[in-house]
C-alpha cells in the first residue's frame, strides 16, 4: 500500500534577538501578529523584508528561513547582516580590545580641540550653554586628520565632543574588521551606544536646547553618560548569543529603491511595511547614515547657516510619504511583486497617506486571482515624541495576498 507523502508546512516562530537602535515605528512589539500573518501566505523560499527598517524580521526568523532584507538607507544593511550573517569565530576581538585601541585614540586626539568638554558638578546654566556653543562651533574648525567626522559635524549637539571623539575612534578601529564576520556587529553595537547616549528623544531630527535648570539637568543625565560603557556592555552581552559557524542559509542584503529590489527578487514571499506617514526616515536617521557611510556629506543649510539638525543635503524622500505620489507607489510595488509571482504580507495603519480601503481595491485590481485577506490588531505606534505624544493608539492591517 502506497502512502502519500504529505509536506509540512514551516511555521515561523519569533526567536530572541538583540535591539540596537531606537527606531520609530519598529514592528518588534507586534512581531507575534506580523508572523502570524507572513505564516498565513508563506510557502517555502526566500523572505523579501522590503522595507527592512531596523531590520526586526531578520532578527526574528533568520535563522529559520532564507532572508533577502532591503531598505534604501544603508544602516538598515549593518544591522540586517548582524542579524544574519555574524558569527563568533577564532580571533575575534573582544570589546576591550576594540575599546583599549579606540581610547588611545581619543586621548591623542582631545587636546586639539583646544576647549573644556568635561562637565562639572554644580554647573551653571549659563556656563552650560557657553560649553554647548563652544562645542557647537567645532563644525568650523579644519582638522588635519583622517577620522574627525563626528566630533566636528556632531560635538554639542545629540552627543558631546568626548563622546563624538569616542564614536569617531571607535568607528576608525572597526574599519580594520571590514572584511571580517564581526564588522557588522561593531557597527551595530556602536548605533546602539549611541542611541543611548544621545540627549535626544531616540531619533536624531532635533536635539534638546538647555532653556531651564530642569531640561539642563535631564540633559546633563545623558552628557555624563560613558560611550565606551553602553558599546562595551553590549558588545559583550551580544557577542554570548552569537551563533559559532555562518549560517545554514543564503541570504541577501540589499540597499535599493524598492522597484529594483523587486525587479531583481526571483519570488517567493514579500514582506512590506513602507512608510505610514509625511515625515522622511532619512530625516530622523541621518546620523546613523551617516556613521555607516562615514563620507563626510555637506550639511544642508539655510541663509548660510547650518540647520539645527545637521541634516545631510542629500537625504532620500519616499514616495510613501508623499501624500501625491503615495498611490503610484503602491502601484508600482503590486506591479513588483505581481511581477515575481510572489505571495505578500503587507502592513500598512489607519492612520496612514491612503486609506485602507483604497490600498483594498488597488490590490483586488492587481491581485484578480489570489486570496486576499486583512487582519487588524490594535496597538501603540512609537513615534519617539518628548512627553505627550511618545506612542499614539492606532489600527495595524495586514494585507495578506496568496
Amino acid at each position: 500500500m502506497l502512502v502519500k507523502e504529505q509536506s509540512i508546512k514551516l511555521h515561523l516562530q519569533e526567536q530572541s534577538y538583540p535591539h540596537f537602535i531606537k527606531y520609530m515605528g519598529s514592528k518588534s512589539k507586534i512581531m507575534g501578529f506580523v508572523l502570524d500573518g507572513i505564516n498565513e501566505v508563506y510557502n517555502g523560499g526566500e523572505i523579501c523584508d522590503l522595507f527592512a527598517g531596523s531590520a526586526s524580521l531578520a532578527g526574528a526568523i533568520g535563522r529559520q528561513v532564507p532572508i533577502h532584507s532591503n531598505d534604501i538607507q544603508i544602516y538598515s544593511a549593518a544591522l540586517a547582516k548582524t542579524y544574519l550573517d555574524a558569527y563568533l569565530y577564532h580571533g575575534m576581538p573582544t570589546a576591550s580590545q576594540i575599546l583599549e585601541a579606540a581610547g588611545q585614540i581619543v586621548s591623542a586626539n582631545t587636546e586639539e580641540l583646544n576647549i573644556n568638554i568635561v562637565y562639572g558638578f554644580g554647573i551653571s546654566l549659563d556656563a552650560f550653554n557657553e560649553m554647548e556653543r563652544q562645542q557647537q562651533d567645532l563644525i568650523n574648525k579644519v582638522f588635519h586628520r583622517d577620522w574627525h567626522l563626528f566630533v566636528k559635524l556632531y560635538s554639542g549637539t545629540w552627543w558631546t565632543a568626548e563622546q563624538c571623539l569616542w564614536i569617531d575612534a571607535i568607528r576608525e578601529v572597526a574599519e580594520a574588521y571590514k572584511n571580517e564576520p564581526c564588522y557588522p556587529l561593531l557597527i551595530s553595537t556602536l548605533m546602539y551606544a549611541m542611541a543611548y547616549t544621545s540627549q535626544g528623544t531616540g531619533h536624531y531630527a532635533q536635539y534638546r536646547d538647555a532653556k531651564t535648570q530642569s531640561s539642563m539637568k535631564d540633559i546633563l543625565i545623558y552628557r555624563k553618560r560613558s560611550l565606551p560603557d553602553y558599546f562595551r556592555k553590549k558588545f559583550d552581552a551580544v557577542s554570548t548569543e552569537l551563533k559559532n559557524a555562518p549560517s545554514e542559509f543564503t541570504h541577501k542584503v540589499t540597499s535599493l529603491d524598492y522597484r529594483e529590489c523587486l525587479h531583481q527578487f526571483t519570488g517567493g514571499t514579500v514582506y512590506a511595511d513602507p512608510p505610514y506617514c509625511f515625515v522622511h526616515y532619512s530625516r530622523f536617521y541621518h546620523a546613523i547614515e551617516t556613521l555607516v557611510l562615514y563620507d563626510y556629506p555637506p550639511i544642508q543649510s539655510i541663509g548660510g547657516k547650518f540647520v539645527k539638525g545637521r541634516y545631510r543635503e542629500e537625504r532620500h524622500q519616499s514616495p510613501f510619504s508623499i501624500r501625491t505620489q503615495v498611490k503610484q507607489a503602491f502601484i508600482d510595488m503590486f506591479a513588483g511583486v505581481k511581477e515575481t509571482d510572489s505571495n505578500l504580507a503587507l502592513s500598512y495603519s489607519n492612520t496612514g497617506m491612503i486609506t485602507i480601503d483604497e490600498i483594498h481595491e488597488l490590490a483586488k485590481e492587481f491581485f484578480p486571482k489570489k486570496k486576499i485577506e486583512l487582519l487588524f490588531s490594535d496597538h501603540q505606534h512609537m513615534t519617539l515624541g518628548r512627553q505627550f505624544d511618545r506612542h499614539r493608539e492606532v489600527k495595524e492591517c495586514l494585507f495578506l495576498v496568496k
